[in-house]
């Protein structure tokens, strides 16, 4: 009857039919209590390890691991492969964890290309051990939601970067024109394990929790075939550092809430909004030398930045002030990323179908434009939609190689066979045969939208509008 009653509960939220049938709790754990008390439990006597551990917690971590799909850790199981081998071990799993002898596995090393030509170092840990770090995390998050700053935004439940950039739009109309923008050199990578603990200790004190977060922290990294330990640092990867990296940071909330800064942080992306450049270089200062000397984390100097939010940005935004007041637009960064990537995508040599090329464009711009569409960028996006045709007329162009074939089709196009055979045995460059009123005339845009090319004008109207 209760397998019944959580199959009816679910209905609505899955998406695969197996999820209908999962049940990760046996009854003799359902009925388990830590012999813990006091500061050691939570809400109505209910232990932090009966909360990880309960059936519905359990149930709702596999469905957001599923949903997040992401690579294999180092045993090679997929998402796909994780209901059957819960089937299976759902006795042995749910035991271990309780008595504490689960063994986290390494995490597998990956590196993935930033902008600036660096590299983002991230931690793939295995599809189980995925599930447990978000079961914990559930069951530590509503503790944590209560302290935490109301100006920290990122990875926390019903914030996001968009109420970051609103936060940030405030405090300049409030007059404050001046950003400290903080640098942390490879934060992930230098939290302090003790340190860390520590913190959590201030709002949890269950051991049985501590030493599983403990497991975790120290289940060391596959760097390749090489095993290195993990004495600091919570991966950027993993479904618990997320919340252990607000929980460290949080830190450094309470300090600026104290001092009285004006201040939005995303993750470890952090703004201290002041209303000079002096009073920025002194909190600069001061900042810095707690998050060294009391957070063990080092400020990057070089990246670190005092100056006006107009120039700088934040999450990919920089302010812009108008007659009407002050708005958000994408950086300059932020717009010659998505061209590059739009260049790479319709390069001439690529011999992909405009299918597939279209399908690709479609699902990137798609993205961007809703994560940018708050931000004023009408002539950017209609000269970006101007660029982009462009582009593909010149593809398509290079696609027909052979002169029989580029009068076959601009004959189909609605040429008349004089102009196409003319038009057809030009010699002139790709771009400049791409901006030539011919095909301006025969591949116009209303044919390469109805050939599936994303109008982003249109696009982003009804993103704004919406």
């Amino acid at each position: 009857m209760e397998v019944e009653t959580v199959r009816q509960s679910q209905k609505t939220e899955q998406k695969a039919d197996h999820l209908k049938m999962i049940s990760l709790e046996n009854r003799k754990q359902s009925e388990a209590r830590s012999t813990a008390s006091g500061e050691n439990t939570i809400k109505n006597g209910i232990s932090f390890k009966e909360r990880v551990l309960s059936r519905d917690n359990l149930n709702l971590a596999y469905k957001k691991v599923y949903k997040n799909k992401g690579a294999a850790g180092i045993d090679g199981m997929t998402v796909y492969e994780l209901f059957d081998y819960i089937k299976e071990n759902k006795s042995q799993l749910i035991e271990s964890i309780s008595d504490l002898s689960y063994k986290p596995s390494p995490v597998k090393r990956v590196e993935i290309p930033k902008p600036d030509g660096t590299k983002r170092k991230l931690g793939v840990p295995t599809v189980v051990d995925r599930l447990v770090q978000q079961a914990i995390a559930q069951a530590m998050t509503p503790v944590f939601e209560k302290i935490f700053s109301d100006n920290s935004f990122g990875f926390r439940p019903n914030r996001s970067a968009h109420d970051a950039i609103k936060r940030v739009t405030k405090f300049y109309d409030q007059g404050y024109h001046t950003v400290i923008d903080l640098d942390l050199k490879a934060y992930f990578d230098a939290v302090n394990h003790d340190l860390l603990m520590k913190f959590i200790k201030q709002y949890i004190n269950d051991e049985w929790l501590l030493r599983m977060i403990r497991k975790f922290l120290t289940s060391g990294v596959m760097n390749g075939q090489l095993f290195q330990k993990s004495e600091k640092g919570t991966p950027q990867g993993g479904n618990l550092s997320p919340l252990l990296a607000n929980i460290y940071l949080n830190e450094l909330d309470k300090v600026l809430t104290a001092r009285g800064h004006k201040f939005v942080r995303y993750a470890d992306d952090c703004n201290i909004y002041v209303k000079s450049k002096r009073a920025g270089y002194r909190v600069l200062g001061s900042i810095s030398k707690f998050l060294e000397k009391d957070l063990k984390v080092t400020v990057n100097q070089k990246k670190t930045t005092v100056g006006s939010p107009l120039r700088l940005k934040f999450l990919g935004f920089s302010l812009g002030v108008s007659t009407k007041g002050t708005y958000v637009r994408p950086s300059g960064q932020a717009k010659k990323r998505v061209k590059q990537s739009l260049k790479l995508l319709t390069k001439r040599n690529r011999g992909r179908s405009l299918d597939v090329i279209f399908k690709e464009i479609n699902q990137k711009m798609t993205g961007w434009l809703n994560y940018y569409g708050i931000g004023k960028m009408k002539v950017f996006i209609k000269e970006l939609d101007e660029w982009l045709r462009s582009r593909i007329r010149q593809y398509i162009w290079k696609s027909w190689k052979k002169t029989k074939t580029r009068f076959k089709n601009l004959v189909k196009l609605g040429m008349t066979r004089v102009q196409a055979r003319i038009f057809a045995n030009a010699r002139k460059g790709y771009w400049r045969i791409a901006h030539s009123k011919t095909l301006l005339y025969t591949l116009t845009n209303e044919k390469l939208e109805s050939l599936g090319l994303i109008n982003m004008s249109t696009k982003l109207q009804s993103i704004q509008n919406a």
